[in-house]
């Protein structure tokens, strides 16, 4: 477990986004990137949550429709991580996850990837 203030890792989680494919980020339509300390239950089992319709889902969807988000949760992060290398990595995979989500592919299939 390491320690990190909330502004600290609020940076990283911009900072791992901002290092992600322009490609991956591109499509992504309606959507917001929000950091949480922990999930509405408390608990530290959850890295991430992708909050919203995929987009293999979608038959309308437009103005006046809430953006979709994707949450990223300090406290989990945290709680597994040893160094400041190991948050990096965790919380880029995380964010790969949650956008995955969006575009449709399910957790099975990240699994297969290696992104689960």
């Amino acid at each position: 477990m390491i320690e990190m203030d909330a502004d600290a890792f609020d940076d990283l989680v911009a900072d791992e986004l901002d290092a992600l494919p322009a490609d991956m980020l591109n499509g992504l339509d309606n959507v917001v990137f929000v950091v949480e300390d922990r999930p509405e239950d408390g608990s530290l089992d959850l890295l991430g949550l992708y909050d919203g319709l995929a987009l293999t889902e979608r038959d309308r969807y437009g103005i006046g429709d809430l953006p979709d988000r994707i949450i990223v949760y300090r406290d989990p992060h945290l709680d597994v991580c040893d160094d400041l290398d190991e948050l990096r990595d965790e919380v880029h995979t995380t964010l790969v996850h949650e956008i995955a989500h969006f575009y449709g592919i399910d957790d099975a299939r990240l699994h297969d990837l290696g992104w689960a």
